[in-house]
């Protein structure tokens, strides 16, 4: 066997499948801090940098935090449908570029989604193999204590932020798991081994590329010899 049919095979048999997998929170319930820590304590993820038009707060970096856009860019980049998703939220319009997505899961990545409701609900019914997460807070008090302890906005856009918070709870239901964020470190875990569990789904492992040859031939992937 020669040095390019054996990276053939140690890239298949390392091979595994990869999907979406949209993480939902309130506002304050630290979504973005656990798609962070995913990244940087496990291998295989990628994160989706969401597209916005509104203006980057203090420390928000173009292309790391968001891709910022006027309104005007934004909505001529949706009408080239280079999004997979877009909504308007709080008077700002949020997107998930399509093509990052799309090549991240044929990778072999699980691709993190930092979106609302909204942007969930599309990506479930345009991706039926995605995965979605709720991530709630550990009470309402806390809740509260996060959003209106924040420094980045006035408190009006606070409020808003409290009241819309309080109504996305109520769609943690339609997410096909739940997760409570008291402790970060826990949380991270739970929600790893819950996307590690979903790689080994069979409906996700029906294809060739993810087996030896020899296990192939036994799960009736490829051919046998009689």
């Amino acid at each position: 066997m020669n040095r390019a049919q054996l990276k053939v095979k140690i890239k298949r048999h390392k091979a595994r499948p990869g999907f979406a997998a949209v993480i939902s929170s309130p506002s304050g319930t630290g979504k973005t801090t656990i798609c962070r820590r995913l990244l940087k304590k496990f291998p295989g993820y990628r994160y989706s940098i969401s597209a916005t038009s509104r203006p980057p707060r203090q420390n928000e970096q173009n292309g790391i935090d968001y891709y910022f856009m006027t309104e005007e860019q934004f909505v001529k980049a949706n009408r080239a449908k280079m999004f997979i998703e877009s909504a308007r939220y709080l008077d700002h319009l949020y997107g998930t570029p399509k093509r990052p997505l799309l090549e991240a899961i044929s990778r072999g990545e699980i691709m993190l989604l930092d979106i609302d409701v909204q942007g969930a609900a599309i990506i479930k019914k345009t991706m039926p193999d995605a995965v979605t997460l709720f991530v709630l807070p550990p009470s309402l008090p806390e809740l509260k204590r996060r959003l209106l302890g924040r420094k980045t906005e006035d408190p009006i856009a606070a409020k808003n932020r409290l009241a819309r918070a309080v109504s996305e709870i109520k769609c943690w239901t339609s997410y096909d798991y739940v997760v409570v964020n008291e402790k970060l470190p826990d949380v991270i875990g739970e929600i790893h081994d819950i996307l590690t569990a979903e790689r080994s789904k069979t409906r996700r492992l029906g294809d060739k590329k993810y087996w030896k040859n020899s296990l192939a031939r036994l799960l009736g992937l490829i051919g046998t010899r009689r």
